[in-house]
């Protein structure tokens, strides 16, 4: 079993799918990058994510996987719908608020505070490759439409 409590001892590696317990909260306030793989096993998968002010996910769909996100510091509007001209549900979120998103649910995240987003994301299964790490999100849309 691997105990991190300082992330940055590492530059760029997925423990996954190796036991493995971290300070969740800790790691995701470190993580500078937009994305980064933090572990990665057969059914699960767990990102961290850093929004910029006035950044977002990027509306997007996960047609065979459900996805958790928990905001660990800033503010952002979450909206979610059946369809991209169909965002019904929208939520004000900060830290401390998890957003369930149900397989096949366009969905979005929005930074509208004055600090980056620090949060982290559950896939299941999986949705990036193991050991991703996407510094922008100019180069995770890059990444991952060849992906």
């Amino acid at each position: 079993m691997y105990y991190k409590n300082n992330l940055n001892e590492r530059e760029n590696f997925d423990y996954g799918p190796e036991p493995f317990v971290v300070n969740i909260e800790q790691a995701t306030l470190q993580n500078p990058y937009f994305r980064t793989a933090l572990w990665t096993g057969e059914h699960l998968q767990l990102t961290l994510m850093s929004i910029p002010v006035g950044g977002e996910i990027g509306l997007e769909t996960h047609p065979n996987l459900d996805q958790f996100l928990r905001l660990e510091s800033g503010h952002g509007l979450v909206q979610m719908g059946p369809t991209p001209e169909k965002l019904i549900y929208r939520a004000n979120v900060t830290d401390g608020y998890a957003v369930f998103i149900p397989a096949n649910t366009y969905h979005n995240l929005i930074n509208v505070g004055n600090s980056a987003i620090k949060l982290y994301s559950i896939y299941a299964p999986p949705a990036h490759k193991r050991g991703t790490v996407h510094e922008t999100k100019e180069i995770a849309d890059a990444e991952e439409h060849n992906y």
